[in-house]
């Protein structure tokens, strides 16, 4: 999965995607390096991060919706959005998932992606961007996130989305400490095992920084060693800035995995 941030501030491209052809651009490379999705945001969702208004997402995400779809009409395209009025008009524009960080807390959410067909990734995060690094205590880190993310998908399931179109991601980095994000990638196929494809997103995150001194620029690598947790998960997938160095990592690495099991 492809990061396509068409915002002034996100963490790691902040101001790269921001204007539509940039992004639109950018996605279409994406698609030719190997990325199987692309995962459009229109709002930062950064530790700290400011919230953005509907309006102003909307304007930043359906445009650049659009066009991808026009360019490339049997992508697969996800919008990162907690919001329905925002989600909504981005499955008219041609998204298939709603890729919603929240895991659907916004009422009328899970029903409106089960209304319209769509698949829905749902993401533990505590509290909001603002707010979610105040609070990194857990007594039980993998089994408080593991037991919130089946119930929320017990709900959407209940709603109608089919299982195989609910998608689990435990949030690296959002609300966990470094020990907290480390359990979490060792403990991936015992998410997977409640029957839900995955979603893990270490990408140049924060913790990869304090684990190896690294700038945000130069966490390529720290991105691709927390990525092996994902070798030998069914129907897993890892949300990148670099899909080419993702795609030519996971097919060395997948294929010495086959060959050692």
């Amino acid at each position: 999965m492809g990061i396509l941030n068409c915002t002034p501030d996100s963490f790691s491209d902040g101001g790269h995607h921001f204007e539509p052809q940039k992004a639109v651009r950018r996605g279409s490379e994406m698609l030719g390096e190997g990325a199987a999705i692309v995962d459009i945001g229109g709002e930062s969702t950064r530790p700290g991060a400011s919230p953005v208004n509907a309006t102003e997402e909307l304007r930043r995400v359906i445009p650049v919706i659009s066009a991808l779809r026009e360019a490339a009409p049997d992508a697969v395209i996800s919008v990162d959005t907690s919001k329905t009025n925002v989600a909504v008009q981005a499955i008219e524009a041609g998204a298939d998932i709603v890729n919603d960080v929240t895991a659907a807390s916004e009422p009328g959410m899970i029903e409106l992606v089960a209304e319209h067909g769509a698949a829905i990734v749902l993401m533990h995060m505590r509290g909001e961007p603002r707010t979610m690094q105040s609070d990194l205590t857990y007594r039980h880190v993998v089994a408080e996130v593991h037991g919130h993310l089946v119930d929320r998908a017990a709900a959407a399931v209940a709603a109608g989305i089919p299982r195989r179109r609910v998608w689990l991601d435990p949030g690296i980095g959002f609300g966990k400490n470094d020990d907290g994000n480390l359990a979490l990638l060792a403990a991936l196929p015992d998410l997977a095992a409640h029957g839900h494809p995955i979603v893990v997103g270490p990408s140049n995150k924060s913790f990869i920084g304090r684990l190896t001194g690294a700038p945000v620029e130069d966490r390529l690598p720290g991105t691709l060693g927390a990525s092996i947790a994902v070798l030998g998960v069914d129907r897993a997938v890892v949300r990148v800035h670099d899909p080419a160095a993702a795609w030519q990592f996971f097919e060395i690495a997948g294929r010495i995995h086959e060959v050692s099991v």
